[in-house]
């Protein structure tokens, strides 16, 4: 068991903390924004087996996201162009 040198107490967790003793903390500081920019998703099985993390599925689906963006992009591009031929001709 390792002793901090400045404080000569051991490193270890006990077994109980009293948190109500204990000054300066504020119970839920980050959650609020945690729970605004993070979605926990249940992922079938089968899913789970193609994706063995988070990053990998957040890879997955930001490219799925460019693609979507850009067809929809190109959509709108030949939408346009159809209507500026059809006054046209």
């Amino acid at each position: 068991m390792k002793q901090n040198q400045h404080t000569g107490e051991s490193n270890e967790m006990r077994d109980e903390y009293d948190f109500a003793s204990m000054t300066g903390g504020v119970r839920g500081k980050y959650a609020g924004a945690f729970e605004n920019t993070a979605v926990t998703v249940l992922l079938d099985s089968d899913v789970a087996k193609v994706f063995p993390n988070s990053q990998a599925v957040n890879e997955a689906l930001r490219t799925l996201a460019r693609v979507l963006h850009d067809a929809e992009k190109n959509a709108q591009q030949g939408a346009q162009l159809g209507r500026s031929q059809a006054r046209a001709g």
